[in-house]
Order: C-alpha cells, then structure tokens, then sequence
C-alpha cells in the first residue's frame, strides 16, 4: 500500500476524498464506500464529528480503512478534547498504524446536534500542530520525554478564498512553522485567486491538495454562500447547475473540470462529497 506521504513526494498528482462516519456502530455502509474509492485514491480522509454532528470516532474508522488496505488521514479537532484527551489518542492512533494527521479547529457545537455540549477549544488548531510536532520528536507537550514517540505526516487545513485573506496567511505560516507538511484546502473556486496562493504557498516546503467540494444541487451551492465562510459558489455556477436537467451529475461534470485544470500546475486534489461519495470514482474518471 503506498502512503499519502509516498505519493507526494514522488510529485505525481495525487487525489485524495473524505469518507464521513456513520451516525451509529453500523458500519457497513461505510466500508462500501471505502472499497469504491479503493486504488482510486492515495489516502482517505476520515472526519471528526464534522460539522459538530456526533459519530462514530475518527480513529475507530482510520483502523477500519487500514485493514481494507486504505491509507487513512485521521481528522482530529479542537472542539471535544482537552490536551491530555488530544495526545493521548493521537497515540494511540499511531500505535494503531495510522500515519497521517489533520489538525483542524473544528466546528462549533452552535452548529451540530449537541448544541447543550460543553465546547473544548482547550488549544487552537496551530497549538494542534505544534502538540504533534512534539510527540513526532518523542516529547509530550510539557517536554516531557516518551518511552516511544509518534512519526506522523501533519496536515493542517488553510482557506485560499477567505476574506480578509491576510489573517489567513498569517496563520497558514503560523502552521508550517509548527511542521505542518502537507494542507488540504477548503472548496475553492475562484481558480485564478487559488493560482495565486499557490504560487505563494510554494516558497514554503509544504504540498497542497486543492479541496474540491461535489455541488449535489444549486440548493446544496446556496446553503454554503449563505453558512459556511471562506467558500463563495459564483453565480455562473449556480445558473449552471440550475438550468441542468440532473444537478447531480451536472456537479460531478464541475468538479472533474476543477480537477483536470488542477492537474495542470498543483500536487493534488483533495475530493469532498459529503455522503455522495460513489460519485468520487466518476469525478476521478472524467478528470482524466
């Protein structure tokens, strides 16, 4: 099984999708999907209660990916666990064979199921990187040494169309400083202001995986203009899913053009569809 961190260094166009857990210890669904998207992609990413939704964990479906020959990214956020909880099952991902990491801040709990829960954010997502840079060199965050350390390949995630844009830089730097090495990106779609950050983000010894978000309906664009910050759908898209007689598959055609122009200057394409993920393989297939 090659490894995220193989297949980016080896400077091939590299793909990778997120698979959602499910709702529940049902599992079976979750692993159809992973077998779709097997040898199709060079890593999964697996979520941590996104959008503040409870899960089943993270780290319970990375192993279940290992042992479906998938290498998984173990998503962990800043919103449930405090610093011992956080090092603790970072760990124990590793001692369970997981390689990869994404430090993210995570969605407040305002916007999940839970929303009488008690938010953490006991570090933010650059502390995050900083915890795991830490345990990488055999070291807990008070400096004390471990009998055995971690050797994880750090993600961290940046917005490229968040505005103001300067913050965000601020903290993109901030995060590779920390020994951040590879991000995933929110969902771009200004492509020539992604051209631009990505010139940028080259001076630094990092990989981008430009994040493709799979637009289900024109409802589906409307909802993140009006939710999620740092993501703007153009209208020229909008009409464009509007006027098709399948939405659907009309946002498969706009992500495999996102993908395939990405293939012409970027390391790689993070695919996100969001509980759509049988469409990856098609995404993938029409971006030749």
């Amino acid at each position: 099984m090659q490894t995220l961190k193989q297949s980016l260094a080896s400077k091939k166009f590299t793909i990778t999708a997120e698979i959602c857990p499910p709702k529940g210890t049902d599992v079976s669904d979750f692993i159809k999907k992973a077998r779709l998207l097997k040898n199709k992609i060079a890593a999964a990413n697996v979520t941590d209660n996104q959008r503040a939704v409870m899960r089943l964990s993270s780290l319970a479906c990375s192993v279940l990916l290992l042992k479906e020959g998938i290498d998984p990214v173990f998503q962990m956020t800043c919103r449930d666990r405090n610093r011992i909880a956080m090092q603790s099952d970072i760990m124990g991902a590793w001692t369970l064979g997981v390689k990869n990491i994404l430090a993210l801040s995570g969605d407040h709990v305002s916007f999940g199921d839970h929303r009488d829960a008690k938010a953490v954010f006991d570090i933010d997502s650059v502390q995050l990187v900083q915890v795991i840079s830490k345990l990488n060199n055999g070291t807990n965050m008070k400096d004390t040494p471990l009998k055995g350390g971690t050797d994880f390949f750090i993600g961290a995630v940046v917005a490229p169309e968040a505005e103001p844009g300067e913050p965000e830089l601020i903290k993109f730097e901030k995060k590779i400083e920390a020994g951040t090495r590879f991000f995933q990106t929110q969902a771009i779609y200004n492509m020539n202001q992604f051209h631009k950050f990505y010139e940028y983000a080259k001076k630094f010894d990092v990989q981008i995986l430009a994040g493709i978000l799979l637009l289900k309906s024109a409802k589906m664009a409307h909802f993140l203009n009006n939710n999620v910050p740092g993501v703007t759908v153009p209208k020229h898209l909008i009409d464009e899913i509007e006027k098709a007689p399948d939405q659907l598959a009309k946002g498969v055609e706009i992500a495999a053009r996102q993908v395939k122009e990405l293939k012409t200057f970027c390391d790689g394409a993070h695919i996100m569809a969001i509980g759509q993920e049988e469409s990856v393989p098609a995404i993938i297939e029409m971006a030749g």
